[in-house]
């Protein structure tokens, strides 16, 4: 079995699982049976083209994708596939969700703390073991459990940072494509510029490239609908 994590958007993802997927073959002759497993936030994720070419298809179609979302609207979740969906729950369902691993598997507290901490970056030691259900009284006996918690933080403080970043480029890219686009297609309509807000980095990229040969407003159009 070939297991791939993918929490982010790429475009080049689903040439690179198939390439890689067709490469562990051809380098394994003997194996007869081989399942590729990915495991996403949502479905909504931006992984590839949305019409890909028809032997990428065939390759995906073999792939089996599993949903963080929609694992955790069953009902009754194992111990194990409850913690895979902490990172993606609403935050009104963490400390239900987190009691519930604990109290089956207490042995877990090693990742479910970092998780909670990481979800919740600026909360209190004392505050993240209230969400977790476990007596704020070990903290002062456990040394683990506020370096967990302290990892978990860190890790919280970084992501945030990095994706606030990352969303300045985005609508910077997007402020800039549209001005641009505002001049060779006429004034957008509301409904086009959320459109085009809406895009990730690498399509704003394409689109500020394309729009240098535009014409009028039917380049964007045709552009839109190839590529969204």
């Amino acid at each position: 079995m070939l297991l791939e994590v993918q929490m982010h958007p790429d475009s080049d993802f689903h040439r690179r699982l198939s390439a890689q997927s067709l490469l562990f073959v051809q380098r394994h002759p003997r194996v007869e049976h081989l399942e590729v497993v990915v495991i996403t936030p949502h479905h909504r994720l931006r992984l590839g083209p949305s019409n890909p070419p028809r032997l990428l298809q065939a390759v995906l179609e073999e792939v089996h994708w599993i949903s963080l979302e929609k694992l955790s609207q069953q009902p009754d979740l194992d111990p194990l596939l409850n913690l895979l969906t902490l990172p993606v729950r609403p935050e009104s369902e963490l400390p239900a969700s987190s009691q519930q691993i604990l109290a089956s598997r207490p042995d877990l507290d090693t990742v479910v703390l970092p998780t909670l901490a990481q979800r919740f970056p600026y909360f209190s030691a004392a505050q993240i073991m209230v969400i977790a259900g476990i007596p704020i009284e070990e903290i002062r006996h456990t040394r683990a459990v506020q370096d967990w918690l302290a990892e978990g933080r860190q890790e919280g403080r970084q992501k945030g940072l990095q994706e606030g970043l990352q969303e300045g480029e985005d609508r910077e890219a997007a402020k800039m494509t549209l001005r641009q686009l505002n001049r060779r297609c006429c004034p957008l309509s509301e409904a086009t510029t959320a459109q085009i807000q809406a895009l990730p980095l690498e399509q704003l990229e394409s689109l500020a490239d394309a729009l240098l040969d535009f014409q009028g407003p039917a380049d964007l159009a045709a552009w839109l609908a190839g590529n969204t």
